[in-house]
């Protein structure tokens, strides 16, 4: 295919949802079957046009892989956008297109993902039932009366991932990272009419603002960094920064630390995106959108365009990591912990859905700490094979929930929540489809080894952080290690009491006896993503997996590290990293670990939960041993109150107080106040001013004169006789005096 060709169609990509959004918006948003179908095409066109270009770009480097090495990044076009400096000299801010091989790998999911999401959300929603009429909240067993409008922001959310995958700089892919925090609000938000008995039950309307306030926070620091980068290098065209002679230059303008605090400005908008502690306390209260939302945010985008974003900026983080030790602890620290600590919740959960919400947070702890220890290829694999298991859990979930509503559709049953596991059981027989696709989900989740693309992705991370202790004998390693292992351990251990409390044993309550399997709109896509949330993996195996040499061949990591081989084989000649972008040698002891928290995770939970599943009203195992522990793994380690009051009641505090009755009402109201009153002063006595001196001063000047004219009056009579004899009078009286005078 020519080079023309494909970079119309790379451009086309995301062109194609966005052009929907605003067709559905404004030419059929009264028409349902118009809109899903327009959704449909939309992202359909996307997945033919993004496999076109990426499976043109694999079939290159199948070809010539030295030659993509050479010239990683196959496809490229920008256009001139913005002028900046003299206009005369033509220069141009350009914003453009370019695929390699991270590039046609995302090409390969995110539409596919996304495509499996909007098949499913047209049964989700119930289409060709009778149509509800409550806007803003669930219409159980009736058509979403909001349809268009939910599968016009599915779209442009879509769209603004797609624009960010294909994006060769860094404020295109800005602009795409914003637009999802747009639609991430709008969905989230989506039955904002909905509301809960209980006060504390956050609200879909209040969640949608606490996600968008929390996610604001990092990106106004990560736009800090953008604005760094733009400084140092003078663009920000991924591949013009990303040079050896550019990146020689920056260390040589800001050193080490500086571009390490660079790394760190930037690496903040992956902390709110990808929610990562501190600011992961947004993702799990996402769960209030519809199923689709959930899975669009924690599968095929939103939280991936995180990582991916560290993966585009990957040079200058490998740089940081090795130059400047802190800023390597700090982004592996941050994965590691968030990896533990979310999986610690997990395994207290009761909602379907917030298991694994805290599951993906967990899981993006592990693509952070890669990155963090610099296996780039380990975290961009595992991003992939994640996005296929957990869009499969969440959509089997909402397949889960669904069939639970309409037990409660069934027995008239509004007050059991459909969502709790406790409620559940015994469904394994009531949604065959769902279960077995839950199966194959939760198994790769847990990394069942050899078979599930979880365990290849998260097996490499291990052995890269392995590989960093034993070579290089940096203790890091050994942290991320143990802590990442202990992830996966309790990963095992929450997926296995997940699948044993919603499937295995008898209903315990009516609602999960009435259940039934969801409509084929629902299980197709579950289907679908059940094949490569198995087969995917297969495609990372190491080159010398068991120690064989010429077996296997790890067709992810030779390809998607054409993007960086050559500049990394460079920056390695000068000790600027710690290593190229190559997988580390075999070693037994992340293999074992690996198999040994898959397994060991796995029959710990069937041991506790599937041996001998929950009766109606038994209290969940854990209770009893963990005591005090369980409660504070139940209220996830309390950091919503921890944050109400260290972060929230402050803020409404200086909002309220000091803002509004200081500031605001004391200040700004008072000072106010003060000049109206000043000036209602001045115009008081200004007033008895004009009326004493000015009106009644006037009136009585006007007085005397009439009063004196009235006298005056009487001496005109008229005649001039007594004229002339005044006259005469006047005269001599005058001369009289004039003669004294001189007399005098």
């Amino acid at each position: 295919m020519s080079e023309q060709t494909l970079q119309t169609l790379t451009w086309l990509v995301p062109a194609f949802p966005l052009l929907v959004f605003f067709l559905i918006m404004l030419f059929t948003r009264d028409n349902k079957t118009f809109s899903w179908l327009l959704a449909w095409a939309g992202i359909i066109t996307s997945l033919v046009l993004g496999w076109i270009v990426a499976f043109d770009v694999f079939g290159l480097f199948l070809r010539d892989p030295d030659g993509l090495d050479r010239q990683p990044v196959a496809v490229s076009s920008a256009v001139d956008w913005l002028p900046f400096g003299d206009y005369f000299e033509g220069t141009w801010l350009q914003m453009g297109v370019a695929v390699d091989g991270l590039t046609a790998v995302m090409l390969f999911m995110v539409p596919f993902a996304v495509t499996m999401i909007f098949v499913y959300s047209v049964g989700y929603h119930n289409y060709g039932q009778p149509p509800g009429t409550h806007r803003g909240e669930p219409n159980h067993g009736k058509q979403e009366p909001l349809f268009a409008r939910f599968f016009a922001l599915m779209s442009l959310f879509g769209g603004a991932m797609l624009l960010l995958v294909v994006a060769d700089n860094l404020l295109l892919l800005f602009i795409g990272w914003e637009i999802m925090g747009f639609c991430s609000y709008s969905l989230i938000g989506f039955w904002y009419a909905r509301n809960y008995p209980n006060p504390k039950k956050i609200t879909p309307r209040k969640a949608a603002i606490k996600a968008f306030m929390t996610t604001r926070v990092a990106d106004v620091i990560m736009l800090l960094g953008i604005v760094y980068f733009y400084r140092v290098f003078g663009t920000l065209n991924f591949s013009e920064a990303f040079t050896l002679v550019s990146l020689e230059t920056a260390l040589a303008t800001i050193g080490i630390d500086g571009l390490a605090v660079m790394t760190l400005l930037i690496f903040t908008g992956t902390v709110g995106k990808s929610a990562q502690f501190p600011l992961h306390v947004w993702l799990p209260d996402a769960m209030e959108g519809p199923t689709p939302v959930s899975a669009v945010i924690h599968a095929a985008a939103m939280v991936s365009a995180g990582v991916y974003l560290i993966l585009r900026v990957f040079p200058i983080i490998a740089i940081s990591i090795e130059g400047a030790l802190w800023a390597g602890w700090i982004i592996a620290g941050i994965g590691a912990f968030t990896a533990l600590m979310a999986a610690t919740i997990a395994v207290a959960q009761n909602d379907v859905k917030g298991v694994l919400a805290y599951s993906t947070i967990s899981q993006l702890g592990f693509m952070v700490a890669a990155v963090g220890l610099g296996a780039y290829i380990a975290a961009a694999f595992h991003l992939i094979t994640h996005a296929f298991f957990k869009a499969l859990l969440f959509l089997a979930s909402g397949s889960v929930i669904h069939g639970m509503e309409h037990g409660a559709e069934h027995v008239h049953d509004h007050h059991t929540d459909p969502q709790d596991m406790r409620h559940m059981g015994g469904l394994k027989d009531k949604m065959p489809i769902t279960f077995w696709t839950f199966l194959i989900g939760g198994l790769a989740l847990a990394g069942l080894p050899l078979v599930t693309a979880g365990f290849w992705s998260k097996d490499e991370i291990l052995a890269d952080a392995w590989y960093v202790w034993v070579a290089d004998g940096k203790a890091i390693g050994l942290v991320v290690f143990v802590m990442l292992a202990t992830a996966a351990l309790l990963t095992a251990f929450y997926t296995m009491r997940q699948i044993s409390l919603t499937f295995l044993g008898k209903p315990r309550t009516p609602l999960a006896e009435h259940a039934h399997e969801s409509n084929r709109f629902m299980t197709m896509p579950l289907m679908g993503l059940s094949f490569f949330a198995v087969v995917a993996g297969w495609f990372g195996i190491p080159d010398d997996f068991l120690g064989t040499d010429g077996v296997f061949y790890n067709y992810f990591h030779h390809f998607v590290g054409t993007s960086l081989h050559e500049l990394f084989d460079q920056l390695y000649a000068l000790s600027l990293v710690a290593h190229k972008i190559e997988a580390p040698p075999f070693s037994w002891v992340p293999v074992l670990t690996s198999v040994v928290v898959a397994l060991g995770g796995l029959a710990l939970g069937y041991w506790v939960y599937g041996r001998k599943p929950l009766t109606e009203e038994e209290a969940d195992p854990l209770i009893a041993p963990l005591g005090p522990l369980h409660t504070f793994l139940e209220n996830k380690w309390y950091w919503d109150e921890l944050y109400q009051v260290v972060f929230i009641r402050p803020t409404v505090f200086i909002s309220e107080v000091v803002v509004y009755e200081w500031v605001d009402k004391g200040a700004i109201d008072g000072t106010l106040h003060l000049i109206a009153r000043a000036t209602f002063g001045i115009g008081r006595y200004a007033k008895r001013f004009e009326e004493v001196v000015i009106s009644d001063g006037v009136d009585w000047i006007k007085d005397r004169v009439l009063n004196i004219a009235d006298e005056f009056r009487y001496l005109q009579t008229g005649r001039i006789q007594e004229y002339a004899l005044y006259s005469v009078l006047i005269v001599f009286a005058l001369a009289t005096a004039v003669v004294l005078a001189g007399v005098l």
